[in-house]
């Protein structure tokens, strides 16, 4: 299954009054490109449901990565962590969903939170369940099949509770959730996207007040894209022909950024730099156009503004509504990248550039190599898979 993979994106809520939030996410990857994702709910809320969930969703996921049977992962759960005086139950509900790259298959394993919707060809699919007793606890399994586009939507029951005694009587039911993600299907959409769009609708159910701690993760299966962005020249002149050779070689789109890189990318394809005029953000500066090329922007300023864009999207991903849609060059490198790409290759010239060097910084820290550092970690925290090489 290596032209597929997943995407996968999250976003929580935290319930009003609360500083932390008492569900967590983890996901781990195998060695034979299989993913374990976990989304644990722990009892209550605030600081000791914090520590159930984040400590359910690790050693489930941890366990599960390993091959160890769900009857393990359950009842080591429930024998590790501490009991609740109240309710007398030691951990918190989960929802395990593996996916087996080799095998084309989707293991889901769940506990007490709604049931996943399978979104698939933009119309929910009802995932068959086998009934399992472990520990005492009722989970439900289920293996499926797995294809392009499939979109799998796991939740907390703070999603299901939206509304109560304020818009809905009896919350958001999980079949109108799933009508809801019909609605918004788009096969453009992130998983993060998707995530994000969900948890703005439990939001404002909630009247901007959640009751509880609400949490959705959004696997999507999807075709590999690669995207390849070069940006600066090569410290050795010498190396242009090496580092453009390389560039053009890989397949998928390709972005070209900075002033001297367009120049060198356009004599490289033989091929004129179009320049335009038109700025379609005050801030950002105008982009470019060569034959051959997806996207030709300004250098460090545009890339700064992507790397604006790529640390709201790891947060509350409230700047979407900008980058989603407008023109200027970082909102199209921001879609390209975020959106459109799997597997991203850097090319990065390591040339010096006065201009980008901070006075008040040693000479040696050059601007360009942060943002691209700190943009490949924002991009590997997304699920891409980067590679980055100096020239």
């Amino acid at each position: 299954m290596t032209e597929l993979c997943a995407d996968i994106g999250y976003y929580s809520l935290n319930k009003f009054g609360e500083e932390l939030c008492g569900d967590q996410v983890s996901v781990i990857e195998q060695e034979n490109n299989s993913i374990v994702v976990v989304l644990a709910d722990g009892l209550g809320s605030g600081v000791k449901a914090c520590i159930l969930s984040t400590l359910t969703s690790k050693i489930i996921s941890t366990m599960m990565a390993g091959k160890m049977s769900v009857e393990d992962c359950v009842n080591t759960v429930a024998h590790t962590l501490p009991v609740c005086s109240i309710r007398g139950v030691a951990y918190s509900t989960f929802t395990i969903i593996r996916i087996s790259q080799a095998l084309r298959e989707a293991e889901i394993i769940q506990y007490d939170n709604p049931n996943v919707i399978l979104i698939r060809n933009g119309k929910n699919v009802e995932i068959p369940a086998t009934e399992l007793i472990i520990d005492g606890k009722k989970i439900l399994k289920s293996k499926i099949s797995i294809y392009e586009n499939d979109v799998f939507i796991s939740m907390s029951d703070g999603a299901t509770y939206a509304g109560v005694g304020k818009k809905m009587n009896f919350g958001w039911q999980r079949d109108n959730i799933a009508k809801f993600m019909e609605m918004m299907y788009d096969i453009g959409f992130t998983a993060k996207t998707l995530s994000t769009i969900l948890l703005e609708q439990c939001n404002k159910l909630y009247e901007n007040e959640p009751g509880d701690d609400t949490t959705v993760c959004v696997l999507k299966i999807r075709r590999r894209e690669p995207v390849s962005l070069v940006v600066g020249p090569p410290s050795n002149p010498d190396d242009v022909k090496k580092m453009m050779s390389l560039f053009f070689a890989k397949e998928g789109k390709h972005i070209v950024c900075g002033g001297t890189t367009s120049t060198l990318a356009a004599e490289y394809l033989d091929k004129p730099l179009v320049p335009s005029l038109d700025y379609h953000d005050d801030e950002i500066p105008p982009m470019a156009s060569i034959e051959g090329v997806d996207l030709v922007t300004e250098g460090v300023i545009t890339i700064n503004k992507v790397l604006s864009y790529a640390q709201n999207y790891l947060e509350d991903n409230q700047s979407y509504k900008e980058w989603s849609y407008k023109k200027d060059g970082a909102s199209k490198i921001a879609r390209m990248l975020f959106e459109d790409a799997t597997d991203i290759n850097f090319y990065v010239g390591m040339a010096v550039n006065p201009a980008h060097q901070n006075p008040d910084l040693p000479i040696s820290f050059n601007i360009k190599m942060r943002l691209v550092n700190e943009l490949s970690a924002c991009l590997r925290k997304m699920g891409k898979t980067i590679n980055v090489s100096y020239f």
